[in-house]
Order: structure tokens, then C-alpha cells, then sequence
């Protein structure tokens, strides 16, 4: 991290958390409008390349094998159906593709499918992104080069709550495969999962993880919790919606020049719930009727919302800003802030 960036303490980040939420949201929304459309909203499509039988023991995973929650196995999917798929997504509206294993790792022998498989969907004009778990540096430099434009890999929750959700891989691999990414020269996505139980300060643990990394991740996704039956998460009680859009305005607020992606849980939302999300700075979501597994607006209903909120799909690729507009974004949302507190 250059001395330039700001580094956030946990007690900036509380601060934002308290403040009233009608001025938390104007200066959400303020840095949201210094560096995107604010009437624009990046659409992506994930399609589950390969489903269930994951040996990991994540408490919120229909997909791991340790839960009965009648999910039925899948193994990998065949090149062509995944391209089949892909020109569908940019047919309704995506402009990225995202691409789902539930593995702990890829395997040596998926490696040439995999690579196959992203230059398939570069040739359609798609962005690509995929989440396969733990990369080794030889894997993430084989998906680097074959044109990988993003890898998602989620830190999930504050570092320590991370060991209530899972204990089959450390918060220290996840870091690991993030700085792979990095040194593979891939984009980032990386955020975590609300209402799992944690305290607030496990959310501002998570964000406080994901802002201050040298380079904070290009996508956020910010997921509300999908109950599934059958996992040890069925039953936690719901967060506050209010709460979910602080969460949303304090991510936008602590990374101005990244995607704020409103992700899993969008099926049980309200309109006006997701359009305060997109108002906390929210400009990126899921098109497609699953997420991997669980349930999505299909995208009819977000055509319908996006008409009645004057929003358009961003239809402009957006390439990493250099490294001076990064922190001079980073500069100028640290003055807002110490402003607002002021």
C-alpha cells in the first residue's frame, strides 16, 4: 500500500456506521456521482459450471456435501452449453459472464476445459469472470493468460467470525489467492455475505479487510444471506434492511472507483429496498433467475425496475483508473469523510 491511500480504522469505519442514515446515504451518493452514472448499473450473468459435492464446510452452502438440502450433483459442464448460455446472458443485457465451480480448488485436468471456456466467452465480447475456490500461482497465471478479466473469491465476513461460518480453509488462503489474482495481472472481485449472525463490527471488519488492501477489489459483491433449508444458516434471524443499505453506503464510501455489486438475496427485496441500495452507490447486479444455486429476479423484473428508475445497463467496459486516479479518488473520498465528521 503506497502511503498515499488511506488506511481505515475500525473506528472510521464506525463512524460512518453512526452516522444518521438520510446524511450517510447524500454522502454515499455524492462520491458514487464523482466517479460513475449514477443512472447506470453494471449486469452480469453467473451460470454454475459445476454443482454441488463441494468439500468445504461454508454453514450457508447448499453446494457442500456435509448438508442434506436435496441439491442434486452436477459435474462439470461441457464447453459448447456453457457458450450457449453466454450468448443468452449478452442477449438480455450482461455484459459479464461469471462462471461457478463448487470446488475447494481446480484440478490440474479441468485446466484446459477452463481455458477453453474463457476464450469462448471473450470471443462472444463478454467480460469474463470465474470462481473455482483457492487458486495456486501457476493456476491463476494459466487463467491470466488465456483472458481472464476477473476472479471472485470472498473473504465472506470479518476475520473474526470467519471461523464460526467455516473451518475448512483458513481467512489467510483466501488473502493468498487474492494476491495471486493480483500478481496474475487479473481484476478482483471480492466482498462477503450479511446476515449470517455476525455483529456489525464483523461487517465493518469485512469492509475494513477489503478497503484497505493495496488495491481494493474492482467488484464488491455485497450478498444478504439466502436461507437454505438444510444448512446450519436456516434458521438465523433476518438483518435489518436498513442496516443492508448502510452496509452498501459505507463500501461505496470506502471504495469510490470500485463496482458495488447488489448481489445474492435480491429474490426476497423489495423494489424499494434495491432502489435505496442503488441510491447507497450500488451499481452493479446479477442478471438470471439462479445464483449459482439459489433463486434471482428474473430478468424481466429487473427491466421493469430499471425502466421505473430511469436506469440503463452500463454498456461501457470500465478499465482499471491509473494508479493517480485511484488515490486521487481515495484522497478525495477521505476528505468527504472527514468533512462529514467534521
Amino acid at each position: 500500500m503506497t502511503s498515499a491511500q488511506p488506511r481505515y480504522s475500525r473506528s472510521d469505519i464506525q463512524r460512518l456506521f453512526d452516522t444518521p442514515f438520510n446524511n450517510l446515504l447524500f454522502q454515499a451518493q455524492s462520491v458514487h456521482r464523482r466517479h460513475f452514472n449514477p443512472n447506470e448499473v453494471q449486469v452480469s450473468t453467473l451460470l454454475s459450471i459445476k454443482t454441488g459435492a463441494c468439500p468445504e464446510d461454508c454453514k450457508y452452502c447448499p453446494q457442500s456435501a456435509r448438508y442434506d438440502t436435496g441439491l442434486e450433483k452436477e459435474a462439470l459442464m461441457e464447453v459448447q452449453a456453457i457458450l450457449e448460455q453466454a450468448a443468452r446472458a449478452k442477449e438480455t443485457g450482461a455484459s459479464r459472464f461469471c462462471m461457478g465451480a463448487a470446488w475447494r480448488n481446480p484440478k490440474e485436468r479441468d485446466m484446459p476445459k477452463l481455458i477453453a471456456m474463457i476464450e469462448g466467452v471473450r470471443e462472444l465480447g463478454l467480460e469474463t469472470c470465474m470462481t473455482l475456490g483457492m487458486l495456486s500461482p501457476e493456476q491463476a497465471e494459466k487463467l491470466g493468460q488465456a483472458g481472464l478479466d476477473y476472479y471472485n473469491h470472498n473473504l465472506d465476513t470479518s476475520p473474526e467470525f470467519y471461523g464460526d461460518i467455516i473451518t475448512t480453509r483458513t481467512y489467510q488462503d483466501r488473502l493468498n489467492t487474492l494476491q495471486n489474482v493480483r500478481d496474475a495481472g487479473m481484476k478482483v472481485c471480492s466482498g462477503g455475505i450479511v446476515g449470517m449472525g455476525e455483529e456489525q463490527s464483523d461487517r465493518i471488519g469485512l469492509l475494513q479487510q477489503l478497503a484497505n488492501m493495496e488495491q481494493p477489489p474492482e467488484s464488491v459483491p455485497i450478498n444478504m444471506l439466502v436461507k437454505v433449508a438444510g444448512t446450519p444458516m436456516a434458521e438465523v434471524e433476518d438483518l435489518d434492511p436498513f442496516e443492508f443499505v448502510r452496509t452498501i453506503a459505507v463500501a461505496r464510501i470506502l471504495m469510490p472507483a470500485s463496482h458495488v455489486r447488489l448481489s445474492a438475496g435480491r429474490e426476497t427485496m423489495s423494489d424499494e429496498l434495491q432502489a435505496l441500495c442503488f441510491f447507497a452507490g450500488a451499481n452493479s447486479i446479477f442478471y438470471g433467475e439462479k445464483l449459482l444455486t439459489t433463486a434471482n429476479p428474473v430478468a424481466d423484473a429487473d427491466q421493469r425496475l430499471f425502466a421505473r428508475l430511469g436506469i440503463v445497463p452500463e454498456q461501457r467496459v470500465v478499465e482499471n483508473p491509473p494508479e493517480e486516479v485511484a488515490l486521487q479518488a481515495a484522497s478525495e473520498t477521505n476528505e468527504l469523510f472527514y468533512n462529514a465528521m467534521a
